[in-house]
């Protein structure tokens, strides 16, 4: 045992007991997909559309903050 671990880490041996084990949520992901194995194809393309989206140039970035209207603290309050 080294100074940096504590004392009762290696008393833990339950982390190690059950590393087999799968949830119920797994297991019906993994039936899910095995049924359905255009499901991951459906997903990346989802994410694609979403999320993958090319950077945008320096330029781009600083044009889009010059633009930006502040927003009032409250939004719902009239302008006095």
């Amino acid at each position: 045992m080294s100074v940096a671990e504590p004392s009762y880490f290696h008393d833990m041996k339950f982390l190690k007991q059950n590393h087999k084990y799968e949830s119920d949520h797994s297991l019906f992901i993994k039936d899910l997909k095995a049924k359905n194995p255009e499901m991951e194809a459906g997903q990346q393309a989802g994410r694609a559309i979403l999320w993958d989206k090319p950077s945008t140039s320096l330029d781009d970035q600083a044009r889009n903050k010059a633009s930006s209207v502040k927003q009032q603290a409250y939004v719902y309050q009239n302008k006095v």
